[in-house]
């Protein structure tokens, strides 16, 4: 492990240990020259491989001569940044420090610089810090409208970070939070970076688009359906630990009731309504295409369906409306009756108005009718009664 190079009298020592710190004496004759050997080691944990929002410890041990350096420890991540430990630990010769949650963008070379005024340190330790995930984790709202087609993507990192080892994962969807979960596909990485999707769920209308950017987990829906809503969960998971990436698929429609042309001076109710809980800053929006502001009516916090109630042919849009931005919109047609049309419902209202007038007289013509044929019997039962109890009946001329 030690070597002493002949020309220039310089000690060498190979795979330095902590046990090798201490005080080292060159002697040439009387004179004596001392020189301290202060070692440190720094460990990461997980071997600096991370997935997404898992917190690093690291761990610096060190082994000085006496008197023992008071050490300062600052770290600095890979865009050379200040990183403040949510907690620190000192115990002699040794200090664990415990990070933030990991984010995709930390990879990279991070840097622990140790300081000392008395004996004067300054030490530079660099380590690596691979952090798996997804390039957008956070939950993703995507709005979509019913026959629409929609791409749904969740981009990865391994590619950029050079993750030299193989993991799996899933997507799955459900319709609602406490809804059953279906496993849509899986996935494979490899060693050398080759990406293997596999179709699970046939129940279900997707296709696996062929060309998709790198790295990319993608499923194409061509056809929206109301019921596509919900979460869509992508999950990654490597030596039995995970990260998910959600994408809440939000579904429009647009209905009318009674669905068919507006007949003159006739009303219809236009619905518009979407398959899921809309955020606080969100609302749904009915208007009539170059119509007037009478024309516009919005939807209350929170309410998911909205109704209109209109008298006036012609194009009417329902907007998704979040912070004042366009989200999507679904147009909805009403068609004004040919005149014909409305000449035969006018025929048919008066011609139904003067069938019930008939239908009630002939209703009332026939109630008395009944009325003095019931009579008429009573009279003649009662005859027949006094003429069984030899009852005379005296006529007058």
């Amino acid at each position: 492990q030690f070597e002493v190079m002949s020309t220039t009298k310089q000690l060498k020592v190979r795979n330095i240990e902590l046990s090798n710190a201490g005080v080292y004496t060159c002697q040439y004759g009387s004179r004596k020259v001392h020189t301290s050997l202060h070692v440190f080691k720094l460990t990461v944990s997980l071997d600096g491989h991370f997935l997404q929002n898992e917190v690093p410890e690291l761990t610096l041990m060190h082994n000085s001569p006496d008197p023992k350096p008071d050490l300062n420890i600052t770290l600095f991540n890979s865009n050379n940044n200040i990183v403040t430990p949510e907690t620190e630990n000192k115990f002699p010769q040794k200090g664990v420090l415990n990070l933030k949650k990991l984010e995709a963008t930390d990879s990279g070379t991070w840097v622990c610089h140790v300081h000392s005024d008395s004996p004067l340190i300054n030490q530079n330790i660099s380590f690596a810090v691979k952090v798996l995930g997804f390039q957008n984790p956070d939950m993703e709202r995507k709005y979509a409208t019913v026959d629409s087609t929609v791409i749904l993507s969740w981009p990865l990192n391994f590619q950029k970070i050079k993750w030299n080892k193989g993991f799996i994962g899933q997507l799955k969807w459900k319709q609602q939070e406490s809804a059953e979960a279906h496993e849509l596909l899986d996935f494979i990485v490899t060693t050398l970076g080759e990406q293997h999707e596999t179709k699970k769920y046939s129940h279900f209308l997707f296709e696996i688009p062929e060309r998709k950017p790198e790295s990319t987990i993608q499923v194409k829906l061509p056809k929206v359906h109301f019921n596509h809503s919900g979460q869509y969960q992508c999950q990654l998971s490597y030596k039995g630990r995970h990260v998910q990436s959600n994408i809440e698929l939000v579904v429009m429609k647009v209905s009318a009731n009674p669905d068919g042309p507006l007949s003159r001076g006739a009303k219809m109710t236009l619905i518009c309504q979407v398959s899921g809980p809309l955020p606080p800053n969100a609302h749904l929006c009915w208007e009539h295409v170059n119509g007037t502001q009478m024309d516009i009516k919005n939807s209350k916090q929170h309410e998911v369906k909205l109704e209109v109630n209109i008298s006036a042919a012609g194009l009417w849009s329902c907007h998704l409306i979040e912070d004042n931005d366009r989200k999507i919109s679904l147009h909805y047609h009403v068609e004004e009756a040919p005149l014909w049309i409305n000449y035969v419902v006018t025929g048919a209202s008066v011609g139904g108005s003067v069938l019930v007038f008939a239908l009630v007289c002939l209703c009332i013509i026939s109630s008395i009718s009944w009325r003095r044929r019931r009579q008429r019997a009573k009279r003649m039962a009662q005859a027949r009664q006094h003429l069984l109890e030899n009852k005379t009946c005296q006529c007058q001329q």
